[in-house]
């Protein structure tokens, strides 16, 4: 039997092999039937016929080859080599763990549960610190990649109200001030400077170094757990994936209002870039679950290339991208609030989560909405599993650009590295071409969902309905 992914139009696209999970008997045809586009921009999917692909993103242009023979190696783990769980260390694993919160700059929030649901608390008192257990805790970045002095002595910044107030009641105890000045002096010490330096500074300029903890523009989401409840080896890293869909959810909404946040407190900021950086082979200095948000005063240079082709068709991102993906056959999922796909045009094997909502900043859309988009996000995770080295990139609508830009994320898997042949042709090498990503992704979604380790609205493969333009970020549709 043949199953159809969608029926809108008549004819079948024939370039996608349609098999997921082990056994013929489980085998599925994920054939297409949408009308033909007139494409003003080169097609983004070539399949030559020796099997490779060629791909061209079409927001940026980059060239992306996947060659035959591939797609199907088992992936290596970004996981080191196993070993027992020291329980005497639990809570104590890293920096970010929960038994050593004054190992880290003083929290601007905390997201805690209890039997009555999620609570935020704001700008927690060192005295009151270890009063609660944080389930997520946004902490400013010890190591800023945009410092506060950056915005202070090129912009004149000044901390606002909510800032003052936090750095105020925070050194007003002895143990807050304590705890504050320590951090700032591993700060200072760490750029090379001396002990001796340090205390040189007069009072002003030592208490500019403790305003930047509360005034800084680079924040990190740290959630509680290092490893899975239980856990009795060390490749059980508590990952996205492993939080359940309620915990993901908490996490997308926390991240959520530290964005609107830092635009609130940094005027000068245009753009801040929230991301998410999985195991050290994905760049991450703690195997510790945890996104980080910085705010810069130029807007991307990926958003730049999309405004330019955003005005000449404001569809952009239905076409090429959710309708498109749907001719060729690689919508993974859906649910009423996002889709995700296998995407194309990327460095890395690629999943991509697109918001159908008509708010394009993710600060503006309503709590169903932003639960809708997490459970997708989370499901993309899920079918990931904790041992794929993954970068999670968030894109979205800058305050500043007059043009709606649907909020979506990249979720791209590190399993590949950038050699020689990229740097001299600027054609990269993705190791998984589109299909074979989408057929990996289904086969781990069904179970997941059976398991009911993802949301049970999750729709998969087949059950997806595809409407054509269901992205409702276009005002003139």
């Amino acid at each position: 039997m043949r199953l159809a992914l969608c029926s809108t139009g008549s004819r079948r696209q024939p370039n996608a092999p349609g098999t997921w999970g082990p056994g013929a008997s489980r085998r599925r045809d994920y054939s297409v039937r949408m009308p033909d586009v007139a494409h003003p921009f080169p097609e983004p999917l070539r399949r030559m016929p020796d099997g490779t692909v060629k791909q061209i993103n079409p927001y940026s242009g980059t060239s992306v080859w996947t060659v035959p023979g591939r797609g199907n190696r088992p992936l290596t783990s970004g996981l080191p080599a196993p070993v027992p769980v020291d329980a005497s260390r639990d809570g104590e694993h890293c920096a970010f763990c929960v038994g050593r919160y004054f190992d880290t700059p003083p929290e601007k929030a905390r997201l805690v549960a209890d039997p009555d649901g999620w609570h935020l608390l704001r700008a927690v008192e060192a005295d009151r610190v270890r009063d609660s257990v944080a389930e997520f805790r946004r902490i400013p970045n010890l190591f800023e990649i945009v410092s506060y002095d950056y915005w202070r002595l090129n912009y004149g910044f000044q901390p606002g109200r909510e800032a003052r107030s936090h750095h105020d009641r925070y050194l007003s105890s002895a143990l807050g001030r304590e705890h504050a000045e320590g951090i700032a002096r591993v700060r200072w010490l760490s750029t090379g400077r001396s002990e001796s330096d340090w205390w040189a500074m007069s009072a002003h300029e030592r208490d500019e170094q403790l305003m930047s903890l509360f005034a800084g523009t680079h924040d990190v989401i740290v959630a509680r757990r290092h490893f899975v409840d239980g856990a009795t080896s060390s490749d059980q890293l508590a990952s996205s994936g492993s939080l359940t869909p309620e915990e993901h959810a908490a996490y997308t909404s926390f991240t959520v209002e530290a964005l609107r946040s830092l635009y609130e407190a940094n005027r000068y900021a245009r753009f801040v870039a929230v991301f998410q950086n999985w195991l050290r082979p994905a760049g991450a200095s703690f195997d510790h679950l945890h996104k980080q948000l910085v705010a810069v005063d130029e807007r991307s240079v990926r958003t730049e290339h999309e405004l330019r082709r955003l005005r000449d068709n404001l569809n952009l991102y239905n076409e090429f991208a959710v309708d498109y993906a749907a001719r060729q056959n690689l919508v993974v999922a859906e649910n009423d609030h996002a889709v995700m796909f296998a995407g194309f045009g990327h460095r890395y094997p690629s999943l991509e989560i697109y918001s159908k909502s008509s708010s394009c900043r993710p600060w503006e859309q309503t709590g169903d909405a932003i639960r809708g988009f997490s459970d997708l996000l989370h499901a993309a995770h899920a079918a990931s599993g904790a041992g794929v080295p993954c970068n999670e990139e968030w894109h979205y609508q800058p305050p500043d650009v007059d043009l709606p830009m649907p909020w979506r994320v990249v979720l791209k898997w590190r399993v590949s590295t950038l050699a020689g042949f990229e740097g001299g042709t600027k054609i990269y090498l993705n190791t998984i071409d589109p299909w074979h990503l989408r057929d990996r992704v289904v086969a781990e979604l069904f179970p997941l969902r059976e398991q009911g380790r993802i949301a049970p609205s999750v729709r998969i493969a087949t059950e997806c309905e595809c409407r054509p333009n269901s992205l409702r970020y276009n005002p003139l549709l």
